[in-house]
């Protein structure tokens, strides 16, 4: 984690000392990284993480498959008081050599996009793919944004709104009236 850059030990896997049959990764952040985790995505706390990954190679590449589970702890939406969320997320990326190429044809060129094929791979300089960005990119899409208990509403806090005089339009509503 020198420069700022979040970085996990045991996360990145080499291209050239690759086994043909693959490599098996196993990330579970200390205390200092999961604390610098949960500060990058804003949440109380990264209780527990791990991630299981086999890399193999592919199309020049490497791909990554495997499953990653953590508990995160965050303030509820309603109550703020701390609550725990189970994740246990998926994980299958491509990595490319070679991130630099330039992609850019003519100002009148078409582009086509293929919404339904495979995502784009994610690319990586040198011999070695740094895969802290994709287990945290992982995490991030997983934590939820406005966690709360089940059952859990405002009407619970008695902060339910006067809903006939507190909207928007009431103001006009009121003039309309005098014009009648």
């Amino acid at each position: 984690m020198s420069g700022g850059r979040l970085r996990l030990h045991d996360a990145s896997v080499r291209l050239d000392s690759m086994p043909v049959h693959g490599r098996a990764l196993e990330v579970t952040p200390d205390a200092t990284e999961r604390a610098a985790l949960a500060e990058r995505l804003g949440v109380s706390s990264v209780d527990a993480l791990a991630v299981r990954l086999h890399a193999v190679k592919f199309r020049g590449g490497i791909r990554v498959t495997g499953r990653l589970t953590a508990t995160v702890t965050q303030p509820s939406v309603v109550t703020l008081e701390p609550m725990a969320q189970q994740i246990s997320e998926p994980v299958d990326r491509i990595f490319l050599p070679g991130g630099e190429k330039d992609f850019a044809g003519p100002a009148n060129a078409e582009i086509f996009v293929d919404l339904e094929g495979e995502d784009m791979p994610d690319h990586f300089e040198g011999n070695e793919a740094d895969l802290t960005d994709l287990i945290v990119e992982t995490l991030a899409l997983a934590v939820d944004l406005y966690p709360r208990r089940p059952g859990e509403s405002l009407d619970d806090l008695g902060l339910t709104p006067d809903v006939a005089e507190d909207h928007p339009f009431a103001a006009l509503k009121a003039l309309k009236k005098d014009e009648d």
